[in-house]
């Protein structure tokens, strides 16, 4: 299935600086930026063909893979002045890089790219900033089972807020934290139908526009994962990532989990 990759916004919270034209999915977690390791995650399932919807900073994103150093994250043989790679990470990759506007928003986004994705009724969707252990073949395959015109990937609430229970005499009656409400917030990774497009005005919105509509009339379905779900909307998550990724302790890598069971 096609991979279409939101990788145009400005990233705000990421930016260190104004002159840091930097897009949010180029900031690095180990040696690798975010689109990397959410790319390689598709990969991993057989899912080789992205599209990605460029917008500001994209050259950025151009001269990464123009430039891909397969040496940084592979084994290689150094043998007579020649490279011999043991193994690659997007030789058999393809890659359609497509201008979708600095200001557009992702529905917008969606709607520009439509043209590649061909006859195929099925497609999968994501931020390129969020990184995950969820079990996308099976996500895949109840979608695929179902009447319906989208799936998104939900998860529990990641605030470490506390919501305050008050009584009309301003009495606090309870005290829970959000991640224990029984509520579940968008996880960012969609299985689409092209029926969508049908739902979606120009200048409109995914979420708010074709996943509300769908919602409103029973065709939109949700999988629930209670698994790793880590967002980067700012420099300190996406540090804390890169920490996670430095000690080995990265669960999103399950490309590195599932060859390890492969050579035991």
């Amino acid at each position: 299935m096609k991979v279409v990759l939101f990788c145009g916004g400005y990233g705000m919270r990421m930016r260190s600086g104004a002159a840091d034209d930097v897009p949010k999915p180029m900031a690095m977690v180990g040696p690798r930026p975010l689109i990397w390791h959410v790319m390689r995650y598709y990969a991993h399932f057989g899912h080789k063909e992205f599209i990605l919807c460029l917008g500001y900073g994209a050259h950025h994103i151009k001269n990464f893979f123009l430039t891909y150093e397969e040496t940084t994250s592979n084994d290689f043989v150094l043998r007579g002045g020649q490279t011999e790679l043991l193994s690659t990470d997007i030789a058999d990759w393809t890659i359609t890089f497509a201008q979708t506007g600095i200001e557009s928003p992702i529905g917008e986004r969606l709607r520009r790219v439509r043209h590649h994705l061909g006859g195929d009724e099925m497609f999968l969707a994501n931020y390129a900033d969020v990184l995950t252990d969820a079990p996308l073949p099976e996500m895949i395959d109840k979608f695929s089972r179902r009447d319906a015109g989208a799936s998104m990937m939900v998860v529990p609430p990641q605030s470490s807020f506390h919501c305050v229970e008050l009584g009309d005499d301003g009495l606090v009656g309870g005290i829970t934290p959000v991640s224990e409400l029984p509520m579940w917030e968008n996880g960012g990774y969609f299985v689409l139908r092209q029926e969508v497009f049908d739902h979606i005005p120009e200048n409109g919105d995914l979420v708010a526009d074709g996943c509300a509509q769908l919602a409103k009339s029973g065709r939109l379905v949700a999988h629930q994962h209670r698994g790793f779900w880590k967002p980067t909307d700012t420099v300190k998550e996406r540090a804390a990532l890169d920490d996670a990724y430095a000690r080995g302790d990265r669960p999103w890598a399950v490309w590195e989990r599932d060859d390890a069971k492969v050579g035991a």
